[in-house]
């Protein structure tokens, strides 16, 4: 046991809490994805419920290696990274909207050539904005009012990527928006300053919905959530409800959702649901309490950091998964209107995975940098004190 702790100790940088927090995510994440996947299995690979279960552990598995290698970059490297991947984003978002793979009357998907992995560049251009605003916001702290060198780069990079984002995933363009506004109000930015990029977002967010792909579904997902009629609840949310009240306190037992078998998507947008069904609300009320847990560590990361960039950085990835955790897990209890927004390190995916394992892996690389620098800070106040003595 003692070798073993000096390991973690020596490999596992960083806040301990964050690392199991989302071990135990992932192990959630297994089970949940392994019970909900039955259905698929049967349809696509005879019922080889195994198929499914080896693709998603090698998966989160592969997530947790980009993690821990994300975790041992100093994480002050990913400023001048994130204005790299921004101007990448950009003609990558612009080339999936005109060529990308359409899947539900949207274009959100790329094609690896050589390994055939689609992938969402939102995930990318989402991650490279929040670490760029991050940066911006952490180089003019004593320039925060400066319109011309700090607000216009700032509010022009959040305008062109939540638009090019929008018009074809409005949920997660409005789910960047906010976690942008808040990073900025973290930031400092006076409140006039955040009430302009609240109306430009919302002027690119509107002029999206006009001229997106996705517009009519907007609207339609909307007016049914506002319509309270029974019969015009969407066949998603019906089911979605249905196996949450059925799972009571303490649920079915593992793998005998009954609702799995109807439910679309049972393992990406509505899997919370599945959980509750078969663990009831004590497995629900788990999962809420580790990602309010994940939200406390990464802003308590943000209390502790010696450097602006690191406590902005930090607290902007917190907020960016919890929202994320928090709207899916809204829409399976019909607090919100459908999204299709996954359930961070839970739901079955693919290099969305990858992408909140490089997330949580700058948070930790913010944390392990920030507990190095107050040890050193420590030691050299101990040496000082000595010499003098």
């Amino acid at each position: 046991m003692a070798k073993v702790k000096i390991w973690l100790e020596e490999n596992l940088k960083g806040d301990p809490i964050i690392w199991g927090i989302v071990i135990l995510l992932s192990m959630i994440s297994i089970l949940a994805v392994y019970s909900a996947t039955g259905s698929l299995a049967y349809r696509k690979m005879g019922g080889n419920t195994e198929i499914y279960l080896f693709k998603h552990s090698a998966l989160i598995l592969t997530s947790l290696v980009v993690m821990w290698a994300v975790h041992t970059i100093p994480y002050k490297y990913f400023s001048k990274l994130s204005l790299f991947a921004l101007w990448v984003s950009v003609p990558l978002l612009l080339i999936t909207y005109l060529f990308g793979s359409t899947i539900n009357q949207a274009s959100r998907w790329l094609t690896i050539p050589i390994i055939d992995q689609a992938f969402q560049p939102s995930d990318l251009a989402k991650l490279a904005l929040i670490a760029a605003v991050a940066g911006m916001l952490a180089k003019r702290q004593r320039k925060i009012t400066d319109i011309k060198g700090t607000f216009i780069p700032i509010i022009v990079w959040i305008g062109i990527i939540c638009l090019l984002i929008a018009i074809a995933n409005m949920s997660t363009a409005v789910m960047l928006l906010a976690t942008c506004l808040l990073l900025m109000f973290i930031g400092r930015v006076p409140l006039k300053y955040l009430l302009v990029v609240g109306m430009v977002g919302t002027l690119v967010l509107s002029t999206a919905i006009l001229m997106g792909q996705r517009g009519g579904v907007f609207f339609s997902r909307i007016e049914k959530f506002m319509n309270d009629e029974p019969g015009e609840i969407p066949f998603q949310a019906k089911h979605s409800y249905i196996a949450i009240a059925t799972g009571g306190i303490t649920g079915k037992g593992p793998g005998k959702s009954e609702q799995r078998n109807i439910l679309p998507h049972p393992y990406s947008d509505f899997i919370y649901a599945i959980i509750i069904e078969e663990y009831g609300m004590v497995g629900g009320g788990i999962v809420l309490f580790m990602y309010l847990a994940l939200l406390y560590r990464g802003m308590r990361v943000v209390a502790i950091s010696t450097r602006p960039f690191g406590g902005l950085l930090s607290a902007g990835l917190s907020f960016s998964l919890v929202i994320q955790a928090m709207i899916n897990m809204g829409v399976a209890v019909g607090l919100i209107p459908i999204t299709g927004l996954p359930l961070p390190m839970v739901s079955m995916g693919g290099t969305s995975l990858i992408f909140t394992g490089i997330s949580l892996g700058i948070i930790l690389s913010v944390s392990r940098g920030d507990h190095e620098d107050a040890f050193l800070g420590e030691e050299k106040t101990i040496r000082n004190r000595v010499n003098v003595a």
